[in-house]
């Protein structure tokens, strides 16, 4: 989940179409590393599925090692380093968890807190400015989460406070990743995240070690393929048009995965959960609008900017 896709703002947006198209194809490599995921399902930990998915996906990183040599990271960078390592670490595993826990629509809305996360996060230790309707925006969008969860009405299980504290996590992770990304170039940024989480990872996955099938090292593969695509479609799609046009897009995730869910997993639709993600799509897009219309800095990311 590398989040280092540049601003929109920052390029000439006079291709919306184009943006749109690309921005389609992001959702559906990113539905597809969820599905994959759910293919390895509960048969490999997901501490260990998670460390060769990133040890795996380090075949794209060696563009990046002479980039990453060559930096000159001071020692508080270093820490910055470490720190969203640890929190992507935390993040990835219980990602995993989740995907074996609950079904994949229900996955795939509450990643779309991870945003909402940031826009928080940001005003407590960036000085982000949280004017009434931001802060209005935001409620709505924990009120989607609550339609999601309806505790109370059904049990919520450790599938749904594991995917709750996953999007806190990232939310860290990409605040980082926006620091760094002013001190360093996107190569190091990346490639750093994928260096740290693999080591961050391994003593997790040394713990829970079982044997592995080729097939299954050949899906986990896949993962690392679907989400570098992933990332790279983006990234084409915020040099096509703005947020503001991209970002509602991403709300065709969550009706592709439930489609998924319902026709190769076997996982009952559930409206509350589309209701809920609509709700969190249309903060996170009204929130991208307002920064788009007061001309600030682009701080609320798109929703893919914090998947693995």
């Amino acid at each position: 989940m590398a989040t280092t896709s540049s601003s929109a703002e920052s390029i000439p947006a006079n291709r919306p179409v184009a943006g749109v198209l690309w921005m389609l194809l992001t959702g559906a490599c990113f539905v597809a590393v969820t599905a994959t995921v759910k293919v390895v399902g509960p048969g490999v930990p997901p501490a260990q599925s998670a460390f060769l998915r990133y040890l795996l996906g380090l075949v794209f990183v060696i563009p990046m090692i002479r980039p990453i040599l060559r930096a000159k990271v001071s020692p508080r960078g270093w820490r910055l380093f470490a720190l969203r390592g640890v929190a992507h670490t935390v993040g990835v595993i219980l990602w995993f968890y989740a995907m074996t826990q609950i079904p994949i629509a229900e996955v795939t809305a509450m990643n779309y807190l991870n945003p909402i996360y940031v826009t928080i996060m940001a005003a407590l230790f960036l000085g982000e400015r949280m004017a009434a309707r931001r802060i209005m925006a935001i409620v709505v969008a924990f009120l989607g989460a609550l339609i999601i969860l309806r505790p109370g009405f059904r049990e919520v299980t450790s599938g749904h406070y594991a995917m709750l504290v996953t999007a806190a996590v990232f939310a860290v992770g990409y605040l980082v990743a926006k620091i760094m990304a002013d001190e360093t170039s996107p190569a190091v940024v990346v490639g750093m995240l994928s260096l740290t989480v693999t080591i961050g990872l391994a003593p997790f996955a040394w713990w829970v070690w079982v044997p592995v099938s080729f097939e299954q090292l050949a899906w986990l593969f896949l993962v690392s393929v679907f989400a570098t695509a992933g990332h790279f479609s983006m990234t084409m799609a915020f040099k096509a048009a703005p947020l503001t046009v991209t970002q509602p897009v991403t709300f065709l995730q969550l009706v592709w995965a439930t489609l998924l869910g319902a026709i190769v997993f076997h996982e009952p639709a559930d409206l509350y959960v589309i209701l809920g993600g609509a709700m969190i799509i249309a903060s996170i897009s009204y929130i991208t609008l307002r920064e788009a219309m007061l001309r600030r800095r682009q701080i609320t990311p798109a929703v893919g900017q914090t998947k693995l």
